[in-house]
């Protein structure tokens, strides 16, 4: 099995997320309403996780976590881990990786028929290959890639281990 190319380890993972996490803080002030952080399984929910963690040392609005499930290569079914009442809430979108942002786009599709105050979107590894209309909010690493590599964001126990490119 061949090496794995790190782009980020864990200790930047960590980095990166805290500095999101703090960017999202500093956006969010002043502003009251509930926050609602949704990770796009996997490794989104355990960035969402980590996000909340950091989230509630900086801002003192009430924060629910919860996923969102659907298959990126066809996402004709997009659910959410629970019944959540969005209206009035500041939604944020959290992906491991964003190729083309069609995860991102289709990850709307449960909020649309509801009011939320804002919708914004965080990513740990943006790759550039834009094909729909939407770019992340909070980008922890942009990179340039070959639409042949592909981006691996390792997770265990609950813990981002780091992300290497395959």
């Amino acid at each position: 099995m061949p090496e794995k190319k790190y782009i980020l380890n864990k200790e930047e993972v960590v980095q990166k997320i805290h500095r999101m996490s703090l960017e999202l803080a500093e956006n969010l002030s002043g502003n009251e309403d509930p926050v609602l952080l949704l990770g796009i399984r996997n490794g989104g929910i355990t960035m969402a996780e980590k996000v909340g963690a950091l989230l509630r040392q900086y801002i003192a609005n009430p924060i629910q976590i919860a996923s969102i499930q659907l298959d990126k290569d066809y996402p004709t079914d997009v659910v959410l881990s629970e019944k959540i009442a969005i209206d009035g809430k500041n939604i944020v979108i959290i992906d491991d990786v964003s190729n083309s942002g069609r995860t991102l786009v289709y990850a709307l599709k449960p909020l649309l028929e509801a009011h939320p105050k804002t919708i914004q979107s965080m990513v740990l590894v943006e790759r550039m290959h834009q094909l729909f209309p939407v770019k992340p909010d909070y980008i922890g690493l942009s990179l340039a890639t070959t639409k042949e590599n592909h981006i691996q964001v390792e997770v265990k126990d609950g813990e981002i281990m780091g992300a290497y490119v395959i």
